[in-house]
């Protein structure tokens, strides 16, 4: 600080003389190269000067303070500020504009996490927005139960989350990543980004279904029956998938189940694994089991609820042929194979 002595000559009694006042306080000491006060950073970056304050608390400005506790900054500020504000006006948050401005964060990567949490929040949106359609629309009982249903589900992710857990306790652990992923990709899609009513029922009554212990129970146990039976499961999916792409176009053409080389192909697949070979005994032993529900195998659990479960998926994801519609085809082929 700075004080300015002022001499003044005044006069008394006829006399004069020379008294030296105080005048007061006329400038500052600034530090050298903080030249800007807080008030003209935020009038040219454009931004309020509690907005400057704020940045400043988080340690994204550095400020320096003047020898009158006020801050004072760097030219080199109002472009790191102007760069802030376009930052947060793309939706960055403040721990990625941290890491941006230490460069530690790529800037591609900043803004691809941005987007993908935006991403997010839209999709639970278009979940609540459709369950509360879902809801209006119906009306009576129909209406209590959507409540009762969706009520429960906060948004689609909730519901992923509970499809998918059931199918992971299903698994064979000794399946390669790879397998699992594949496998999870065509049976647990994650539901529509802006679903319709419809669809949001679809996917919450699935999660309803895999939530059954009982079903939970049951496919555990012949989860565990078949893998004693099976000598390679991956070899065994390998050869179902090229069954099932096989199946698949006649299924969408709308043919009727009916023997030929997709089932050929499904049967050697189950008699590759199990040391038999493709006979009308082993098919008619397969028939059985899988019409019982004592054969199952990752994608084809024996249980009427799982045909329940394919169909809800295929209202779901607006895609009627799914992995499981295309394995009952199989299956109702090989029945006509059987007479």
């Amino acid at each position: 600080m700075v004080v300015v002595l002022i001499f003044r000559t005044v006069g008394s009694y006829g006399k004069k003389r020379t008294r030296v006042e105080v005048q007061g306080i006329v400038t500052e000491v600034t530090p050298v190269g903080a030249v800007l006060g807080i008030g003209e950073l935020g009038r040219l970056a454009g931004v309020p000067v509690r907005t400057v304050r704020f940045y400043c608390d988080q340690g994204l400005l550095d400020s320096v303070r003047s020898t009158g506790g006020h801050r004072r900054f760097a030219p080199a500020a109002v472009d790191r500020l102007r760069l802030i504000r376009q930052w947060r006006g793309l939706g960055l948050g403040l721990p990625a504009l941290s890491e941006l401005l230490a460069g530690r964060l790529p800037l591609t990567a900043a803004l691809a996490a941005a987007r993908g949490a935006l991403d997010a929040e839209w999709a639970a949106l278009g979940w609540r927005r459709a369950a509360l359609r879902a809801v209006e629309e119906a009306a009576g009982a129909e209406r209590v139960a959507r409540l009762d249903l969706l009520g429960s589900l906060p948004d689609g992710h909730a519901a992923h989350g509970a499809v998918l857990a059931f199918w992971q306790r299903l698994l064979d652990p000794a399946l390669p990543a790879d397998t699992v992923a594949m496998f999870v990709a065509v049976s647990v899609p994650a539901p529509p980004a802006d679903p319709t009513p419809q669809q949001v029922v679809a996917y919450a009554r699935l999660a309803a279904l895999t939530a059954d212990r009982d079903l939970q129970r049951r496919l555990r146990a012949r989860a565990r029956a078949s893998r004693e039976l099976v000598s390679d499961p991956v070899a065994l999916l390998a050869g179902m998938d090229e069954a099932y792409r096989l199946a698949d176009p006649l299924l969408r053409a709308g043919r009727r189940p009916a023997p030929g080389p997709a089932l050929d192909r499904f049967v050697a697949a189950h008699a590759e694994v199990r040391g038999g070979r493709d006979t009308a005994a082993f098919r008619h032993e397969l028939l059985t089991a899988f019409r019982r529900g004592t054969w199952t195998h990752v994608a084809v659990p024996g249980d009427p609820r799982i045909r329940r479960y394919w169909h809800l998926l295929g209202e779901a994801t607006g895609e009627p042929v799914t992995v499981g519609t295309v394995h009952d085809w199989l299956v109702d082929a090989l029945g006509r194979s059987v007479g």
